[in-house]
């Protein structure tokens, strides 16, 4: 009994080792950084940090691609955080968007504050600052959580990884039982499974619409019940795709009713096959139609060649079902079943591979089409991401290829028995054998006589009127009976130790598959590496029309007499490391002005650097130089100019600059 019961002993730690693995992979991405925006502000009209000397008619906004901006995505708020805009955005086409601004405008700076959703639904947030007429303070407070972040952020990414889930269990579930166990549409626990992973499809998907309000909006999980937004949200594009997967799960709820009723009680052959062809038609039109979900409403959507994208990715999540929800069903079939033939096992061999053959077809376009280059591949989040998931399906596929040498020795062993009769052989064999060594053991040591054992007979239960109509003593022998019987049953299935290598591992692959699922759920919620690519880029050539040398002009009031004038400043070649900075203060008739005292700083409020002190020396009249100024990093960079007219009279006045 010791060698029957042995490999069942080594499965716990096989469950450790996938736990510490499932672990190690949440702390990675535990502490790895936010995904960053699917769309970026590549351009606005004012400029970041720009000061113009009247008030614009609107603030226009560019993004690297097209997103769904609604009325109030857009604020402009004035220095004392007021609203200053009408609340109107339109589509300016080529990817800009504007916002009407109301008259009178006073002078200061002015914050423009948006939320808006990229076109694979994800919710894009940001602000920036450009001032009229001149700098000033700003009283606007921004919230600190980031778009798509907090607890709704936390719950929508969960109800997200459950629909892929629920998905993976429900289609290959199905297509396991029709395409290569049609007696497991008779096995209670793959019923179980299949059901599990409609009713976790169906539930996520519900969460995932009422959800969809707060997340792409406030972040309050009060709006999750607000029904006027979720009127809002039925309007958009991924608000139609989740209604329309809800109507075709209760087409799926009827496929699975009779799977599991009228195909399974079917014992005509004929009548069996034509069931199974209608099952096979019917479940994958709704599984297309479900895949199809998806498509239309995240990456496969945007981008390049999007009609030839989508239908990809519909073949790419049925691969992956077909592969993982198949092999969810066999490791279940195994464990907490005994009527596994081994031909179902050789049949999901051959259709697992078939499906790594159109995962590793899809994915390979899938991968070109959303990297683009090998810089994005290795130096972007989203590459980064796809190479531990290339990582993690090449393992899988090893661990799959034993699965796949274990279903050659059942088949080769079971010499036309069902798994469970060969098995039920070796159990008995090997009592035989143990009775026969008992027997020896008694015969060499006859002096040591034992009281016999009398022969365990099989428990059956009285029927109604016998055993004195005791019902409790009825009850008692049917726990009996059962337990017996189950006892029997575990010992067949441990009896084959190719099955139990078989069955180690299956669940070797599930919790990889598992860990894959996470890593693909994180690759949906981060910013593909050609859009990052094409974004950083796009920002880089705005950069590059404000680079080389600077030049300022900010006019100065100290409020004193002869306290009016403009100071300039050039900085000279403007980028990071040594500069040259020379200031030129005038009065407002352009003459020299030899103003007693000037100061400047410069601040990265970004980074947290500064203020960095600059003490120019006097020149010439109205004229004051420093050379060897160190601008350390490239960015946005307050620079502030102290002036005093007179030993009362200063003022220190602002202005925002690209520099690098």
């Amino acid at each position: 009994m010791m060698q029957t019961i042995a490999p069942r002993r080594r499965i716990p730690r096989l469950w450790q080792l996938l736990l510490v693995l499932t672990a190690a992979t949440g702390v990675f991405f535990a502490g790895a950084a936010p995904s960053s925006a699917h769309a970026a502000l590549t351009g606005s009209d004012p400029k970041q940090g720009a000061v113009v000397d009247r008030a614009p008619d609107q603030v226009k906004l560019t993004f690297s691609e097209k997103v769904a901006m609604s009325d109030g995505s857009v604020r402009v708020l004035d220095p004392s955080g007021k609203r200053v805009d009408t609340d109107k955005t339109t589509d300016l086409g080529s990817n800009t968007y504007g916002v009407k601004l109301r008259a009178g405008l006073p002078d200061g700076t002015f914050t423009v504050a948006y939320q808006v959703v990229s076109a694979d639904s994800h919710p894009v947030a940001g602000a920036y600052t450009f001032s009229i007429g001149a700098p000033s303070d700003t009283k606007v407070a921004l919230p600190d959580q980031e778009a798509g972040g907090g607890l709704v952020g936390a719950l929508y990414d969960i109800a997200r990884y459950l629909s892929y889930a629920g998905f993976i269990l429900l289609v290959g579930g199905a297509a396991f039982v029709l395409g290569c166990w049609p007696r497991g549409a008779g096995a209670r626990p793959v019923q179980r499974l299949v059901t599990g992973g409609w009713v976790t499809l169906a539930a996520s998907t519900l969460l995932l619409l009422l959800l969809r309000a707060p997340y792409t909006g406030s972040g309050k999980l009060a709006d999750a019940f607000d029904m006027g937004k979720l009127g809002d949200v039925l309007n958009t594009k991924t608000g139609a795709a989740l209604v329309s997967r809800l109507l075709l799960l209760a087409a799926a709820a009827l496929f699975i009713a009779v799977l599991f009723g009228a195909y399974e009680k079917r014992e005509d052959p004929k009548e069996k096959k034509d069931l199974t062809f209608g099952l096979a038609i019917g479940g994958t039109v709704v599984a297309l139609g479900i895949a199809a979900t998806w498509a239309m409403a995240e990456h496969a959507s945007t981008g390049i060649q999007a009609g030839i994208a989508m239908p990809v990715d519909v073949l790419h999540l049925l691969a992956v079902a077909t592969w993982l929800g198949g092999l969810a069903s066999l490791l279940v079939a195994l464990f907490r079943t005994t009527a596994v033939d081994a031909s179902a096992v050789r049949r999901f061999s051959a259709v697992a591979f078939t499906s790594v053959v159109v995962l590793a077809a899809t994915g390979t376009y899938q991968s070109w089409r959303q990297v683009g280059s090998w810089s994005a591949l290795t130096g972007t989040s989203y590459g980064q991401l796809l190479l531990v998931k290339i990582g993690l399906v090449v393992v899988l596929v090893g661990v799959a290829s034993v699965s796949r040498r274990w279903t050659g020795r059942i088949a080769a062993e079971a010499g036309g028995l069902a798994p469970e009769a060969a098995a039920a052989l070796v159990v008995e064999q090997r009592s035989k054998q143990t009775s026969q060594q008992a027997s020896k053991q008694t015969s060499r040591k006859p002096q040591k006589k034992a009281a016999a054992k009398p022969a365990m007979k099989p428990v059956t239960v009285p029927a109604s009127g016998q055993d004195g109509d005791d019902p409790e003593r009825s009850a008692q022998l049917a726990r009996q009976q059962a337990a017996m019987d189950t006892a029997r049953e575990k010992r067949i299935r441990d009896a084959d130790p190719y099955r139990s290598g078989l069955r180690r591992s299956v669940l070797a692959e599930a919790g990889i598959a598992v860990v894959l699922l996470g890593v693909t759920t994180f690759l949906t919620t981060t910013e593909p590496g050609r859009t990052e690519e094409e974004a950083a880029k796009a920002t880089s050539a705005a950069a590059a029309q404000r680079s080389g040398p600077l030049q300022l002009k900010i006019p100065f009031d100290t409020g004193g007499t002869d306290g009016k004038g403009t100071v300039q400043l050039d900085l000279d070649p403007g980028r990071t490391g040594s500069n040259t900075m020379h200031l030129y203060v005038k009065r407002p008739n352009g003459s020299a002005f030899d103003v007693p005292e000037v100061k400047v700083s410069l601040t990265n409020e970004a980074k947290d650097v500064g203020p960095l002190p600059v003490a120019p020396d006097h020149i010439a009249t109205g004229h004051w130089s420093a050379s060897g100024v160190q601008v350390p990093m490239a960015g946005t960079w307050k620079i502030a100019v102290t002036v005093r007219t007179s030993d009362i009279d200063q003022i220190t006045v602002k202005k925002n600059a690209q520099i690098g």
